[in-house]
């Protein structure tokens, strides 16, 4: 089985790129359903002892939280501690069911893969990219988006360029949803010729 890590900068079209890959059959690990669903539950009790005021009804309320970590490296660090554990075990569960199914490829979407080493758990990186200016038209247009809160999510994330440069397929969604599925549809096809080469257990 080989295993993609899919990852691109916000408003890249990351999600309907996972999407498209879901479409094409292939099993897809979505780290940010993952995180909403421990922050739902098993975080939350260990969440509100870190970081008081962030829960309710015992679910982390995820505004309150990113106001207080977002632009503080060490309370970041601290939340990465609790949360990161929770998702490993998630991860592991998924792969080892799409082993156990048969699957030739699976996708891990992943926003911060290279931000957390996560180059390692896989055999093939692809970036999902479009140009800047397309880019923060499309996040800018999201409500509760500001310059601002944009300008501090990006300052978490490796440049797009830099990805682009350390990815073996980039997929540019600037022209349209038929691009990207011929896109997907190649990558499908030299991703199971590729060698194993994740270094990491999952």
């Amino acid at each position: 089985m080989r295993i993609i890590g899919l990852t691109g900068s916000i408003g890249m079209g990351k999600s309907t790129t996972m999407q498209l890959f879901a479409d094409q059959g292939v099993p897809v690990y979505d780290a940010d359903a993952a995180v909403h669903a421990v922050y739902a539950g098993e975080a939350a009790p260990a969440v509100e002892a870190a970081f008081p005021g962030t829960t309710r009804d015992g679910k982390v309320d995820r505004q309150k939280l990113s106001a207080k970590v977002l632009g503080h490296p060490e309370e970041l660090k601290r939340l990465e501690q609790i949360v990161h554990p929770m998702l490993g075990a998630h991860r592991k569960r998924f792969l080892d069911d799409a082993e156990r199914a048969g699957a030739p490829v699976v996708v891990l979407d992943v926003p911060l893969l290279f931000e957390t080493g996560g180059e390692k758990r896989v055999d093939a990186v692809v970036v999902v990219s479009a140009p800047a200016e397309i880019q923060r038209a499309r996040v800018l247009a999201r409500e509760n988006m500001t310059q601002d809160k944009l300008d501090a999510i990006l300052a978490r994330q490796t440049p797009d360029v830099e990805k682009r440069a350390r990815a073996d397929f980039v997929v540019d969604t600037s022209s349209g949803i038929e691009p990207v599925s011929a896109r997907i549809r190649d990558i499908l096809a030299e991703v199971v010729k590729m060698p194993i080469r994740r270094r990491d257990s999952a």
